[in-house]
């Protein structure tokens, strides 16, 4: 797997798949495209740096997470991957230190039972929300989060607070900079998602 791929399932599980569900643990590979590969900068490393340093059931469910959430429709667009990035280097001490094992264990095993589930209800919602993509990407994330999230183990409950936190920060720098209007209140729609 090259490192670019790595990055990004790092990067996005460490904002999900570390506390709730829908937004950072259905990672699919995607094929790379010219922003995906011009991603292999010092905040991704540093992401990649800080995965590696978290205990290995953390890692885990970095590492595992999109494969258990391998959707068949559901895909998340490259410019979310890439804010998302720039709200995890932007965490603060405290906020990395809720990825703890015993919470990494506690979302692995929900994760494992629930998996079906989740990527049915995202590939679902995905496949029945308007276009452009980037809609399609809110309305399923959203609605999957909202459906699972008061599910998710109580020992995993101070990851929750970190993803909402990443998730906000891309949504409101995706708000601000998207290039398409529907993106842009797409995105605007989505900040304060759950």
């Amino acid at each position: 797997m090259n490192t670019s791929r790595i990055l990004k399932r790092s990067a996005l599980a460490v904002a999900g798949a570390a506390g709730v569900l829908a937004v950072a643990v259905t990672v699919i590979p995607q094929e790379e495209t010219p922003a995906a590969q011009s991603v292999k900068s010092p905040p991704l490393l540093a992401a990649l740096a800080q995965a590696a340093s978290l205990p290995f059931a953390c890692q885990e469910a970095i590492f595992k997470t999109g494969d258990q959430f391998a959707t068949t429709r559901y895909a998340i667009p490259d410019e979310f991957w890439n804010a998302a990035v720039a709200a995890l280097g932007s965490l603060t001490e405290t906020e990395r230190a809720e990825l703890t094992r015993p919470a990494c264990a506690a979302w692995n095993s929900w994760a494992t039972a629930h998996s079906s589930a989740v990527t049915g209800e995202l590939d679902n919602r995905y496949r029945n929300a308007a276009l452009p993509v980037c809609n399609k990407f809110t309305v399923a994330t959203v609605g999957t989060v909202r459906k699972f999230s008061p599910n998710t183990p109580a020992a995993a409950r101070g990851l929750e607070n970190v993803v909402k936190k990443v998730w906000t920060e891309a949504m409101i720098k995706l708000s601000a900079t998207a290039s398409d209007a529907t993106c842009l209140t797409s995105y605007s729609n989505a900040k304060n998602a759950w």
